[in-house]
This record gives structure tokens, C-alpha cells and sequence, in this order.
């Protein structure tokens, strides 16, 4: 018997990506740097909707609840634009927000481009699922998913979440001496 691969939801919130008008760049860059850093077998679950607040509240909601991921990795929509309302949505579905995601991911950022002061990237829990928003551009995909995928392991262990193993030479997980693994 095999067992199931982990449910990973990549959200790409775009007007003109789902319009077919643009190819969508970041959802691509997120399963590639996921397939990069998990060592634990997955299998992504993609979706690309426009910026509209009630389609990505449904789109999470489906992702969380009825697609069974235990992460939902989500691509635009987080800056200062009127039609950016992606941290928005995020938080009509949480449970709990976890504001340390955002600070670490716009700190990183900063290093970067001064205008990451405008990211509004936030992440947050629903149900057993951890939802993260990342900024459009792929290579601050790639800065700000490193930059708190370490975290991201334990805190799916926290929500009795499946057991995510990384290749520590791309990203060593952090888990408190007292966590075990499953089985061992």
C-alpha cells in the first residue's frame, strides 16, 4: 500500500493570468521551489482565479476544506492596488492569523527593493491548513518562501497537519528537540 502524497494548494491570483491574457509565472515558481525544498512526496493542486475578493475566499475555502491541503501557497494580490485584496480574503478565512509570516517575509524583502514596504503578504491558519500569501514576482516567491519555510514543518505539526520532511541542504526545517517524528 502506498501512501497518499501531502495536498499542496498554489493559488495564483491574477486578473489577466485567468483571462489567459498572461501566463502565470508564479504558481509555476512556487511548485518549482516546493519541489526543491520538500522531500516529503506531494502533489500540487493549482488554481488560477482573478482578483476577486469572494472567488479567492471560495478558492481557500476549497483548497482548505474539500481538497484536503495541508498548505495553501498563494501568488498576487498582495500590494497596494485597489484589486489587491488577496490578505484580505485570507483573513475572512483564517482562524488565526500569524503575523510573524508577513514581518519575516517583508524584512527579507526590504533587503531587496525598498518598495517591499508595500507588500501586505500576511499568513494564517484555517481548520489543518496554514495559507501563506506571497508576493507575484517569482524571484521574491523564491526570497520570501525561504525566508519562512523553516517555520512552516512544525507549524503544519502544530495543526495535526501531515509530517513534512525538507532537504536540508535547500531548507532546514526547524522543529524543537521535543517534536518527534512520526513512528520514530
Amino acid at each position: 500500500m502506498t501512501a497518499q502524497k501531502v495536498r499542496i494548494g498554489i493559488l495564483t491570483v491574477s486578473d489577466r493570468a485567468s483571462r489567459g491574457e498572461y501566463q502565470d509565472e508564479g504558481g509555476p515558481a512556487i511548485q518549482a521551489e516546493l519541489g526543491r525544498i520538500l522531500t516529503t512526496p506531494w502533489a500540487p493542486v493549482p488554481r488560477v482565479i482573478p482578483d476577486e475578493q469572494p472567488l479567492i475566499e471560495q478558492a481557500l475555502k476549497e483548497l482548505c476544506d474539500v481538497e484536503g491541503c495541508c498548505l495553501v501557497v498563494t501568488t498576487g494580490g498582495t500590494g497596494p492596488a485597489l484589486r489587491d485584496v488577496t490578505p484580505e480574503a485570507t483573513e475572512a478565512v483564517c482562524d488565526k492569523i500569524l503575523d510573524g509570516f508577513g514581518e519575516q517575509m517583508r524584512a527579507v524583502s526590504l533587503k531587496v527593493v525598498p518598495t517591499a514596504i508595500l507588500s501586505r503578504q500576511i499568513a494564517g491558519i484555517r481548520g489543518r491548513s496554514l495559507i501563506i500569501n506571497l508576493p507575484g514576482k517569482p524571484s521574491a516567491i523564491a526570497d520570501c518562501l525561504y525566508a519562512v519555510f523553516p517555520a512552516v514543518p512544525y507549524c503544519i505539526d502544530l495543526i495535526d497537519g501531515p509530517y513534512l520532511d525538507t532537504n536540508p541542504d535547500v531548507c532546514l526545517a526547524f522543529r524543537p528537540k521535543h517534536a518527534r517524528k512520526p513512528g520514530a
